[in-house]
């Protein structure tokens, strides 16, 4: 019986060398097949791959998902049908949305998305929405998901633009009540931390704008999906936390995490750049670790420049970044 490893080495191959409607030039390229065949799971650079091969699987090869944001520019030129024959080929098998059109491909309904989806043998596990979908279309919105089969829906937006503790405790009202009325449909519903969560109130310095949300949300009714590498940004600009201390506090109310990669930069603001994943210096083998329960969670990469910044020896290319992080996140072991 052919191993799951082989099947990712000549899928992975087959992407770095074969030819697509956007051209051979834009795949992973023939360097990264190269390495590529002497081993499939041999890390690149970086602090997150260098477990390979030791330990325990972190994140679950059928738990492994792709944020659509990070490829927006291939869902936008080329549509959902030809996305997810791609990223089935690479060896994804959750998508999580940021929005249900595709751009130049056409209009497309959520019907016809979800028979793309189980064409491909993918399954959709979230989406972000704004805030103001929820707002104006609730029930829209629960309805799309349980069309999609999600199990979760959310929003990558803050609670609020009012950063202060009365604003936070309004948020968390408000998340409550969406989150009541995505429990009544079976869903989970989620919110997505950028690093402006992590700051203190403007009306209380020692107030930690987080900590406000998370005391003052239902734990049964709303989740949290942390973005790694967000929080690292909130930890450098807004010291006082450890990322995973939150999960570890309650590890049921976080049933997704980003996988989004960052390299140390003490001239930027925010102390990373967002890189690929395994490129960059983000502790990831450490973190995962440290939670245990390594199946309990969906590990959704995530590269919010991939379409517009290339990594180094490749040219701009979402596809070859998508293919190249979903190698290194498959290559996670325990530390």
């Amino acid at each position: 019986m052919e191993s799951r490893t082989d099947v990712d080495r000549r899928n992975f191959l087959r992407l770095a060398g074969g030819t697509v409607a956007v051209g051979a030039a834009s795949l992973a390229g023939a360097a990264l097949a190269g390495s590529a065949a002497a081993s499939v799971l041999a890390p690149t650079a970086g602090a997150a791959a260098t477990t390979a091969g030791k330990g325990r699987v972190l994140v679950p090869p059928g738990q492994i998902g792709i944020q659509l944001y990070s490829i927006r520019d291939k869902v936008s030129s080329l549509g959902f049908r030809k996305v997810f024959e791609r990223l089935s080929a690479m060896g994804y098998a959750e998508i999580e949305f940021a929005g249900y059109s595709q751009g130049q491909a056409g209009p497309i309904t959520p019907q016809e998305i979800r028979q793309l989806l189980d064409d491909n043998g993918l399954c959709a596990v979230g989406a972000h929405r704004g805030i103001g979908d929820f707002v104006n279309n609730l029930e829209q919105e629960l309805d799309t998901a349980q069309i999609l089969g999600m199990p979760h829906v959310g929003t990558a937006n803050a609670p609020t633009s009012d950063r202060t503790v009365a604003g936070y405790l309004a948020a968390a009202e408000q998340f409550n009540g969406f989150g009541e009325a995505a429990t009544a449909r079976g869903l989970k519903f989620y919110q997505h931390n950028h690093d402006g969560e992590f700051s203190f109130a403007t009306d209380n310095p020692d107030v930690r704008l987080y900590d406000v949300f998370y005391d003052n949300t239902d734990p049964a009714k709303v989740y949290l999906e942390m973005d790694v590498y967000w929080a690292f940004v909130g930890q450098h600009r807004y010291p006082g936390f450890e990322p995973v201390d939150y999960v570890k506090r309650n590890p049921h109310r976080y049933p997704l995490l980003h996988l989004k990669d960052g390299d140390v930069n003490p001239e930027n603001s925010g102390g990373y750049d967002i890189v690929e994943f395994g490129a960059g210096d983000l502790p990831y083998a450490e973190f995962l670790s440290a939670l245990g329960g390594g199946g309990r969670r969906h590990g959704i990469w995530e590269q919010d420049n991939a379409a517009s910044t290339p990594a180094p020896g490749f040219p701009v290319d979402s596809f070859g970044n998508a293919a190249r992080s979903y190698v290194e996140i498959r290559s996670l072991r325990r530390s």
